[in-house]
């Protein structure tokens, strides 16, 4: 397929009208590698946030473009807080959805902070649309009008902003800055978990929606967009009552607000449009934004898109087959890259929440060692980024080795139960070495073995209490085991509750998953240290690796069903109490991935992979075996494991595969994974936290920062 071949709130609008420097706005690409000319339909990712260097935790915003649907107006939409758009009239033709453009979007090059994108609203009219995310919070759209046409237009644009969800409460219009003041109201409630009251996310915010003196007219109004074509076209609320002007008037409240500026055009003429949205808490100062919006310049989008490519320029030149393969890996980079934030209170260096755009509670509360794995990607973007995000890991270490469950700028947050501290899935060592080998930073290396080694000692003391050679996880171990709900080994019951102690028995088992996990990082920690010279060290690491590695299959691997299974941790039974242990879970084919099984025993697995009624699906390996009395396809939610397809743990097996010389299979599997992400980004352009196995209809958390495993996978490909 591929071979390798060595990139709240506040609103504000400002209209800039300038005949001059034309070629920067248009923003050529120097490197066509980037060039993708991607249509509605393609498998694109549309979420664009802050560079890294202007964002912040709190009061940022992101942005997912619909350049897509027909019936709508080209839009770029936050979530719970609206959506910006234009609408044109061109001689007094209103052209308001995208089905009457004379040629609908098209995607030039997209950034993780910016894209460009060509479409002509009307014949002979061109238009190359910049959208960019300059900070947390400011965002512009700048629009290049050309007239191809051998005659005269007069051109309209009305930018629009509209909540959709609370109202907006236009203050007052200032002469002097030019614009309109509005407050709104944004909830802290989230579909998947609330946003953290008292934690700095502002629930009062001031909109502001600014023109320069000279523009020809501003409204607020009710209704919708069907409403709005009538008071474009006649508008008995205008002061002089001409019917080419908004109404120019302070609403006790509005559903959206409007500008409107307009110019003749004349053949072979162009002219350059720009608006702004910007951010703030209500507390925060008006001045202080306005003064950083009429900061942004020309220069400044140019050299804004040139960084974008000089960091892209390091991401390896992959050939493929279709334009859209090379769609979703350079969207893969963007979801990680757009998912990074700079070092701000406890967190030192730069940091990534599981999703910027759409915010909810448990997607934004600092780094997780499995939500890392996405580093095995972003490393080869930016291995000093991804380095750092790691980092976070060792500068809050707990003395006694400790790696928390999440870490960031509020610190370390080992939510305690049973007055032990909760972990999470131990990928530490094995992420930082995978980092190396792309960054080749020996400094990284040591500081990183150092403190896999001190958490090493702490899961062989904290999560082997029997101290009889395999792992339980902690009392906490429904979040710690990364496995969530509904799964058919941990979950006593069907359905899901509350209850972790009831609903949870990772803690009384010797489990398999664990198990494997320590196998894996003592073989990463192996590797460090015979390239730190540590060869003692090394074959000490390889030695206890190799003997976890006999009792996991001495007591976890079942002869009559060719399988491995988590056992009783008292008895080292397949039986809890009276419940048989021996469920097909995808976790039965790490030991593949952990280098912990026979090739004889790998050749039993694979064959069980490969089973169409069990594992090998439509859309890639289910974490449940589909002849599983608990199986189901269906996404209807966050964090189910009965079931659905999770990209990273789809990449361990593959990664297995290919150790294990299954090439073959190993891309068969990627080709499966391939096509699912691709029919949800030409459909939604989403990423989402798990796909259906099975089918096309899923509901999950969008746009979670792990999936950018997926460039792995392009990239491993390409090294046969």
């Amino acid at each position: 397929m591929i071979s390798k071949n060595i990139l709240i709130l506040c609103f504000g609008f400002i209209i800039l009208l300038s005949p001059f420097n034309l070629m920067s706005q248009s923003l050529i690409l120097t490197d066509s590698y980037f060039e993708l000319n991607a249509k509605g339909h393609d498998p694109l990712y549309t979420t664009y946030t802050a560079p890294l260097e202007r964002s912040r935790l709190y009061a940022d915003k992101g942005y997912k473009m619909d350049y897509y649907s027909n019936s709508e107006p080209l839009n770029y939409a936050c979530d719970k807080a609206g959506r910006i758009y234009s609408i044109w009239k061109i001689d007094k033709l209103v052209i308001s959805q995208m089905n009457s453009y004379a040629v609908k979007p098209v995607v030039y090059a997209s950034f993780s902070d910016m894209v460009v994108l060509d479409y002509s609203p009307f014949d002979g009219i061109e238009v190359r649309e910049t959208f960019w995310v300059y900070s947390s919070r400011i965002a512009m759209v700048s629009q290049t009008i050309t007239n191809k046409s051998n005659v005269s237009h007069l051109i309209e644009i009305y930018p629009i902003l509209e909540t959709g969800r609370s109202a907006i409460l236009p203050q007052s219009y200032s002469d002097d800055a030019g614009g309109l003041v509005i407050n709104r109201e944004e909830s802290l409630k989230r579909l998947i978990s609330n946003m953290y009251a008292g934690a700095g996310y502002p629930e009062s915010v001031r909109d502001f929606f600014a023109m320069p003196k000279d523009n020809y007219s501003w409204g607020c109004y009710s209704g919708g967009i069907d409403d709005f074509y009538e008071y474009m076209k006649t508008d008995f609320y205008a002061e002089d009552f001409k019917n080419d002007k908004l109404n120019q008037q302070i609403a006790d409240s509005a559903d959206f607000v409007a500008l409107h500026t307009q110019f003749s055009l004349q053949p072979g003429e162009s002219r350059v449009v720009r608006y702004f949205r910007g951010v703030q808490k209500r507390e925060e100062s008006l001045q202080g934004l306005i003064d950083e919006i009429s900061g942004v310049k020309s220069a400044d989008i140019e050299n804004g898109f040139s960084i974008n490519e000089r960091l892209f320029a390091s991401v390896p030149r992959l050939s493929f087959d279709r334009p859209e393969e090379k769609m979703i890996y350079l969207s893969s980079f963007n979801l990680a890259r757009g998912s990074m934030l700079p070092p701000s209170g406890e967190a030192k260096h730069n940091y990534y929440v599981f999703s910027r755009e759409p915010v909810w509670g448990w997607g934004h509360g600092h780094q997780v060692l499995h939500e890392s794995l996405s580093m095995l990607s972003y490393a080869y973007l930016d291995w000093e980024s991804a380095q750092g995000s790691q980092r976070i890991y060792m500068d809050q270490q707990a003395d006694d080795g400790l790696i928390a469950y999440r870490h960031g700028p509020r610190g370390a947050q080992t939510y305690p139960h049973k007055n032990r501290p909760t972990t999470s899935a131990p990928f530490y060592s094995w992420i930082n070495w995978e980092v190396y080998k792309v960054s080749h930073d020996d400094t990284f290396l040591k500081d990183s073995y150092e403190s896999g080694v001190k958490y090493m000692n702490w899961l062989k003391k904290e999560r082997d209490l029997d101290q009889d050679g395999t792992f339980e996880w902690g009392p906490y171990g429904i979040i710690e085991n990364v496995r969530d709900w509904y799964n058919a080994v941990f979950q006593v019951s069907a359905d899901r509750y509350l209850d972790v102690d009831k609903e949870d028995i990772s803690d009384e088992l010797e489990c398999l998953d664990l198990s494997l996990m320590v196998c894996k990082e003592m073989r990463s920690l192996s590797k460090m240290a015979e390239s730190l010279g540590k060869n003692a060290e090394a074959g000490k690491w390889t030695r206890e690796a190799d003997h976890l590695a006999e009792l996991i299959n001495e007591r976890m691997w079942d002869d009559d069903s060719q399988f491995y299974y988590s056992v009783d941790m008292k008895d080292h039974s397949f039986k809890f109490l009276t419940r048989d242990l021996r469920r097909q879970e995808i976790i039965g084919f790490l030991p593949l991935w952990a280098g912990a099984c026979s090739h004889e025993r790998a050749e039993k697995l694979v064959a069980t992979l490969t089973d169409t009624t069990k594992f090998w699906r439509k859309f890639g390996v289910p974490t449940l075996a589909a002849d599983d009395v608990w199986y189901s396809p269906n996404v209807d939610y966050c964090c189910k494991w009965n079931g659905p397809v999770w990209l990273l743990w789809n990449y361990m097996i593959f990664d297995g595969l290919k150790e294990y010389g299954y090439d073959d299979i190993a891309n068969q599997l990627a080709e499966k994974l391939i096509s699912t992400v691709e029919y949800q980004l030409s459909i939604n352009h989403n990423f989402w936290e798990s796909y259906s196995p099975d089918n096309s209809v899923l509901n999950s958390p969008s746009n979670y920062i792990w999936d950018a495993i997926m460039a792995r996978f392009f990239i491993d490909m390409a090294a046969d």
